[in-house]
């Protein structure tokens, strides 16, 4: 299977949102697989920036006078042309990011469930609807909500399918405009699914695409914009939170993880073994939900640990468009030289190597064999600090308890997984861990595709949430419209400001044997 045309390259890049993109230098776009140019992309500026939110200010007043089903019938659209157009998507994601084809269409998968999901359950969640109010009967209030406005999007290149459409649908079903900076080096997935929004009837200037690097449009973004949504490092995170906060905007942001996975002396061992190969090496360990630590019992630690190196010393590396590797490559020299220096610092220091730990070149400039690392001590750099790559690290422990204390003992808590002997033992694991999202005989499909929960980070690994309605309120601002009948809160003329001031306490007590007070 041939990687994208040139042709479908050219289509995509005529949708920059960029005026006289011809007039703006260009960078190269490479394909992961082979690290050689498979197109070049204009270089946004911050004026582009800041033209582009412009448009979307005008477009976006339009927007927000439809309805929020009629919002819901693009969204559906689109979620079908996601679906018929998969096999060019899977494709673009794969030039891109060097992932496996198996996790491309996670992506394209996961983009079709937001969507549908939103276009579902959005147009109720968004209805405005009655509260109580102060007074039984005399006062009656209504709660709607209004939308942000502009939201500004800075998604990163290891999801850049799902990650620069999953949080737009919601921001653009609740009445807002969107504008995007995707990463310098995944732009094109992020014009494929634009392309689609507008064939599902979206107006083009709602969802602007606008390259460049994060130092210039991505600064546009926090400064033009009325709210800003952010995935990447939890580094980069705490500095346009900071920013944001000066302009007093919203901000919202899944950030880095360092994710545990229990297992205890009772689970059944294949299906660990299987779910932690998948936890740990999917889209080659660059995601920020995957698992980097594994806590097991030591009953069982050492059988766990050669059942899964044979597996993982199994799995299946290339550099082809079509679902025959377990594993791809990275994205580019930088995660290859990042996980090099995590193994290297790790082994100089003690640790062993149990599975991988090389580079492949044989397959392509940017593979690394999936690794597992026995022995890691705290001094070692992949002990504390986030890999994002093909590297996990096994710990023996005494109890599940100890692997509950180890697995909080981090700043992080993004995602965390157990496998347990019985559901109630899980469960009872589950509850005491400081993740966003914890799951159970799986490594994070489980919760992150599971659209009506909502997914997001504790600690520094995030604010805010993606997915389930906390998702879509996010991009609205409550309006509270109270109207007071009949009587005022305020005494009536004729009641004496003393008796007033001694019914007053009284009657407001009294509200709570009132149905719901």
């Amino acid at each position: 299977m041939p990687k994208p045309s040139a042709e479908y390259f050219a289509r995509l890049g005529a949708l920059v949102a960029i005026d006289d993109a011809s007039a703006r230098p260009t960078r190269p776009v490479l394909e992961a697989f082979s690290g050689v140019e498979m197109a070049t992309i204009p270089v946004g500026t911050a004026a582009d920036l800041e033209a582009a939110v412009a448009r979307a200010r005008v477009a976006q007043q339009g927007w927000a006078t439809r309805t929020a089903a009629e919002r819901a019938k693009v969204l559906a659209r689109f979620a079908e042309l996601v679906h018929t157009n998969a096999a060019s998507l899977m494709d673009i994601a794969q030039a891109e990011t060097g992932k496996a084809r198996i996790y491309a269409q996670e992506e394209v998968l996961d983009v079709a469930l937001t969507a549908r999901h939103y276009a579902t359950t959005g147009p109720k969640a968004l209805a405005e609807h009655k509260v109580k109010g102060m007074l039984p009967g005399a006062t009656s209030v209504r709660v709607r909500y209004q939308p942000k406005g502009v939201v500004g999007v800075i998604s990163p290149w290891n999801y850049p399918l799902t990650l620069a459409v999953s949080d737009a649908v919601a921001a653009l079903l609740a009445g807002n405009a969107v504008v995007i900076k995707p990463d310098s080096q995944t732009p094109y997935c992020a014009l494929a699914c634009a392309e689609l929004l507008y064939q599902a009837g979206l107006p083009r200037e709602l969802f602007a695409v606008v390259p460049g690097p994060g130092s210039v449009v991505g600064q546009a973004i926090v400064a033009t914009t009325d709210y800003v949504m952010f995935t990447g490092s939890s580094a980069t995170g705490a500095t346009l939170a900071e920013q944001a906060g000066r302009r007093l905007i919203s901000f919202s942001a899944e950030l880095g993880g360092k994710n545990p996975m229990i297992i205890t002396k009772g689970a059944k061992l294949a299906d660990a073994v299987q779910g932690a190969a998948r936890a740990c090496y999917s889209n080659s360990g660059q995601l920020c939900i995957s698992i980097e630590r594994i806590y097991v019992d030591k009953a069982i630690a050492d059988e766990f640990a050669d059942r899964f190196a044979a597996f993982v010393s199994n799995m299946k590396l290339n550099a082809a468009y079509d679902f025959t590797a377990d594993m791809g490559s990275l994205a580019s020299a930088t995660q290859v030289e990042a996980a090099e220096a995590h193994v290297a610092d790790a082994v100089a220091k003690g640790a062993k190597v149990l599975a991988g730990g090389k580079r492949r070149a044989d397959l392509g400039p940017f593979f690394y064999e999936p690794t597992v690392l026995t022995d890691v001590t705290d001094e070692m750099l992949c002990f504390r600090d986030e890999t994002f790559g093909p590297v996990v690290s096994i710990y023996p422990v005494d109890s599940a308890d100890e692997a509950i204390k180890l697995a909080n003992a981090t700043d992080y808590g993004l995602n965390a997984s157990v496998f347990a002997g019985s559901s109630a033992e899980a469960n009872a694991i589950a509850d005491q861990l400081r993740a966003g999202t914890v799951n159970i005989n799986e490594g994070y499909a489980a919760a992150w595709a599971s659209t009506a929960a909502p997914m997001g980070g504790m600690g520094i690994s995030g604010v805010g949430r993606r997915h389930g309605v906390e998702g879509l309120l996010k991009y609205t601002e409550p309006q509270s419209i109270a109207e007071q009948r009949f009587i005022g809160i305020d005494r009536a003329p004729f009641v004496p400001t003393k008796l007033y001031r001694a019914v007053t306490p009284a009657a407001v007590r009294a509200l709570k044997y009132l149905p719901g007070r």
